[in-house]
């Protein structure tokens, strides 16, 4: 079939012809609904749609409006190795310069 339905095109491409349009091979969708019923869909869908954005921006604005706890000092990981050592070349920075 789909051989038979090449060949035809091709025929009428080289006639010069516009490809024939069958109820066959007119896509329809699953619906098969009205004007009207696709109109009230799609309206239907916006209306979610809106009301999904107006409830996530809502609980956005809640979760950052309530912060995060701080603490005055940063936990002690065991990772984090900080040395308390001087440096070997002063208190100074290394490219500092230094004013007599």
């Amino acid at each position: 079939m789909a051989t038979a339905m090449f060949r035809s095109s091709i025929g009428s491409a080289l006639r010069g012809g516009a490809p024939r349009v069958t109820p066959a091979s007119k896509r329809t969708f699953a619906s098969h609904s009205s004007v009207h019923e696709e109109a009230r869909e799609a309206a239907k869908w916006e209306k979610i749609t809106y009301v999904g954005i107006v409830s996530c921006t809502i609980l956005a604005v809640i979760n950052l409006s309530k912060g995060h706890p701080h603490s005055d000092e940063p936990p002690a990981y065991p990772y984090l190795h900080i040395r308390n050592k001087e440096f070997p070349w002063g208190p100074d920075g290394l490219f500092e310069i230094k004013h007599h």
